[in-house]
């Protein structure tokens, strides 16, 4: 039997009563499990194993694949269920992960990750426009991506005021050492959007989440880290224009802002 904590980031239905479930786990990455009969579990065990739940999991190995045995709910994030600005986000920040993570990956902390995205989230005490852009840019430092924000990579200033992105080459150049503001993939950013990136990537886990900037700059921000993840990753998402479209619709209903 293994035991290993993790969320459900993907449920699939197989037949009438079965499915099977991503997880993404501390010391395994995502693994792929089956769950039998369900649609007719109740209980702690059935909610355990729902999207977006974060369980302890018992797993039967049957020669390469994994059968699910029973699990204990830690946090089920019922409240992400409340908006649907809410859920359709989490289902992208679970779809970039699936994409990311593979089996047997060391995912501890991309699952910390993810677990404080989903916390805020839940709770509405971060906009989800801050969690976007933290989960794209950490997200992308802890898989190997880290952009190059310590100084200009032409003269090595270290804080211009005006400063340009290269979101192919994934550093910073100051107004001085930029050559072509016509090319193609870059952005002109204002020094709070590179003191954000730095506080994003380099400051202790524990503080990620605790940072101000005007709303301006956070959605210069998100841009910023939207665009630089899809490069790098290079596909696109529909997860991410469905959140979207769901965040043009609801500001347009005067219910919030677009995120």
């Amino acid at each position: 039997m293994i035991i290993s904590e993790g969320i459900v980031i993907r449920e699939r239905p197989v037949g009438e009563q079965d499915k099977f479930i991503d997880i993404l786990t501390k010391e395994n990455g995502v693994v792929e499990a089956s769950v039998r009969g369900a649609r007719k579990t109740a209980g702690k065990s059935g909610s355990a194993t729902q999207l977006f739940a974060y369980s302890r999991f018992c797993f039967d190995l049957r020669g390469d694949r994994l059968t699910y045995n029973s699990a204990e709910p830690i946090h089920i994030f019922y409240g992400l269920r409340s908006s649907l600005s809410k859920i359709s986000l989490a289902s992208y920040f679970a779809e970039v992960i699936g994409d990311c993570i593979h089996p047997e990956a060391q995912s501890a902390d991309v699952l910390r990750l993810f677990l404080n995205c989903l916390h805020y989230l839940e709770n509405g005490r971060r906009s989800e426009t801050m969690l976007k852009a933290i989960f794209e840019l950490r997200l992308m430092s802890e898989i190997g991506f880290m952009p190059d924000i310590i100084m200009c990579r032409g003269c090595g200033a270290f804080e211009p005021e005006e400063l340009f992105f290269c979101i192919d080459g994934g550093g910073f150049y100051c107004s001085d050492c930029f050559e072509d503001e016509e090319a193609d993939g870059w952005m002109k950013v204002e020094k709070p959007v590179l003191q954000a990136v730095r506080h994003i990537v380099l400051t202790d886990f524990d503080r990620t989440f605790n940072f101000r900037i005007s709303d301006d700059t956070m959605s210069e921000l998100s841009e910023l880290t939207e665009r630089y993840m899809l490069c790098r990753l290079e596909r696109s998402y529909k997860t991410l224009d469905f959140y979207k479209s769901v965040a043009v619709r609801e500001d347009n209903n005067g219910s919030k802002k677009i995120q």
